[in-house]
């Protein structure tokens, strides 16, 4: 076992029991006076009538730690403050190294869990808008399925309504060959402008278009294909921003609104045999519990329009009816901004009633905050308009490319071209992590692509200053992975205790898809690797130090590399 709190609340409980007569949480965490803390004495006070500290030193007495501990002490109220020894320091570490998996086993319980996220509109740009639902959403996808579980990608795109009426129409009139030449080089902004200026200001064209979605909902062959050809050069634009981006979604994932519009009465058709839908003003609607207007009134989810058709909540719910039932989902999470909060909330409630969550199939909503200028208001061009996601990857890019050539001009040009790329992609994706997703954050080139303080530069230089180390020293990182570490200098201790937290630090970020503090922890690595560095001589040293030294540098950099990987951020080995 390499998660040292699992450890010690393993060596600490048995003590604690004996001592309580019952089983309780030790409370371990990491200290600022010693490696470790548990406090769980504090709250056996009350029960036990005694003095905090007196149990504490009890619970001191029993604990079997002399093989893990070089001090152990009671401090304060009844604070117990736990030093890890260098030797068992050294073993635990050791193990890590020889471990492919640096300490991070295959989860126990696994679950297949459908992500939705991204979700951009057929025919529409992909904008800022996007950026964080597909960052996030990726990142979440890559930390699943690398500890075991099954995922299932969805990118639910809008592909239907009554705006591809018009976009049909319009289709027609600028001819396939021009309109697939504009959507899939990434001018899909001009093209639905373009449709929307003829639609507000051509009365016939506007009546085409209605007849158009008539024909369209109806399942008229060659309107049918027409949508078809706008689908189908979208998601060829979709992909080569995902690919840009290096974002794992591919086409196989699309699943459009579309392509749930045979279930949509069979959901209706559910819930009324459930006794779920009642009539509301002409239209039919789950009223779920919980959920009140202003006044006191139940707030309804409307299943069926007045006119007989179907929104988009009946649409979301046939979605997740399919992912759990279908696909055997039994963890959903949707990665969409916070502002749809009430209406997932709403959608979990009706699915809940209807037996499509339940205990063992839970949903949940990962909400997002906006993505802000410096002038602390939504992100837009100067001339108000969303941002186009494809031009803020290549200025990503190009400003990054500038940043490198001025960090390291002997680069050759591909290697240049392609640290370039890594660095700029990866400082617009942990610009959006490093965040407490549920907050906005303030979109500052100057900042991301800072080669100091938490930003993905940072990190990256890091990982490639310690694979200079091998390049100097001639030696193969592979070689000393299977080399014993001896922590010895209290700079070692410091960066060995902080690898044997990546277990831990990895689980805290994915158990509630907050990766701010996987990022946290991996700046606080490269952080404690140069203090590490700068204390430390590697190549210099005498020959069993220097082979020890070296395996601790190659293990951090894997778990550097690892924990950005897991980010969707590339580690280049040089910059």
């Amino acid at each position: 076992m390499t998660d040292l709190v699992s450890l010690l609340e393993s060596r600490l409980g048995a003590a604690f029991a004996a001592v309580a007569g019952e089983q309780v949480d030790p409370v371990v965490r990491r200290s600022d006076r010693a490696d470790f803390q548990a406090d769980g004495a504090l709250r056996l006070a009350k029960p036990l009538r005694r003095n905090p500290r007196d149990i504490a030193a009890d619970i001191v007495a029993k604990a079997e730690l002399g093989d893990l501990c070089e001090q152990v002490e009671v401090a304060g109220p009844g604070f117990i403050n736990l030093t890890l020894a260098d030797g068992a320091m050294s073993g635990l570490v050791s193990g890590l190294a020889g471990d492919d998996r640096l300490g991070v086993p295959v989860d126990e319980r696994l679950e297949t869990a459908v992500i939705d996220y991204s979700s951009p509109n057929v025919a529409k740009e992909m904008h800022v808008g996007h950026l964080r639902s597909t960052i996030i959403g990726d990142a979440a996808a890559r930390a699943l399925e690398w500890l075991g579980h099954t995922v299932i990608r969805q990118n639910h795109v809008g592909d239907w309504g009554t705006p591809f009426g018009m976009l049909i129409e319009h289709l027609l009139d600028v001819g396939e060959d021009e309109a697939a030449r504009e959507l899939t080089l990434g001018e899909m902004a001009d093209f639905y402008q373009a449709a929307r200026a003829k639609f507000d200001a051509d009365a016939a064209f506007q009546e085409r278009s209605r007849r158009r979605v008539v024909l369209l909902q109806s399942g008229d062959e060659e309107t049918l294909r027409l949508w078809q050809v706008l689908f189908d050069d979208s998601a060829r634009y979709f992909q080569q921003v995902y690919d840009r981006l290096d974002i794992t979604l591919t086409p196989a994932d699309l699943a459009g609104e579309s392509s749930f519009n045979d279930q949509l009465a069979d959901v209706a058709a559910e819930l009324d045999r459930l006794g779920l839908l009642r009539d509301s003003e002409g239209a039919r609607c789950v009223f779920p519990a919980g959920f009140l207007g202003r006044e006191g009134e139940p707030q309804p989810v409307i299943v069926v329009k007045s006119d007989g058709g179907y929104g988009y909540s009946t649409t979301d719910l046939a979605a997740l009816r399919h992912w759990v039932r279908d696909l055997g989902a039994t963890r959903l999470l949707y990665v969409v901004g916070s502002p749809q909060a009430q209406h997932f909330a709403m959608l979990f409630q009706v699915a809940r009633e209807a037996g499509w969550l339940t205990d063992t199939v839970h949903a949940e909503h990962v909400a997002f905050g906006s993505i802000l200028g410096t002038d602390h208001k939504m992100l837009r061009t100067r001339a108000g308009s969303s941002v186009k996601l494809s031009a803020l990857v290549d200025e990503a890019v190009s400003r990054a490319k500038a940043a490198v050539e001025e960090k390291n001009p002997e680069l050759d040009e591909q290697t240049k071209r392609d640290v370039s790329e890594a660095v700029g992609i990866g400082a617009l994706k942990y610009a959006d992590l490093s965040n407490d997703k549920v907050k906005d954050y303030v979109f500052d080139w100057d900042r991301m692509l800072s080669f100091d303080g938490n930003t993905a530069p940072y990190l990256q230089y890091a990982h490639a200053r310690i694979r200079s180390i091998f390049r100097r020293g001639e030696a193969d990182p592979a070689a000393y992975r299977d080399v014993a570490i001896d922590v010895e200098h209290p700079a070692e201790h410091a960066l060995a205790l902080h690898l044997l937290g990546f277990n831990a630090a990895l689980h805290r970020a994915v158990e509630n898809v907050e990766f701010h503090r996987l990022c946290g922890y991996l700046y606080e690595l490269a952080s404690e690797f140069t203090r590490f560095y700068e204390q430390c001589p590697v190549l210099r040293a005498d020959a069993e130090r220097r082979a020890s030294r070296l395996a601790l540098c190659d293990l951090t950099a894997r778990v550097l590399a690892r924990g950005l990987g897991l980010l969707g951020i590339t580690a280049p080995d040089r910059m």
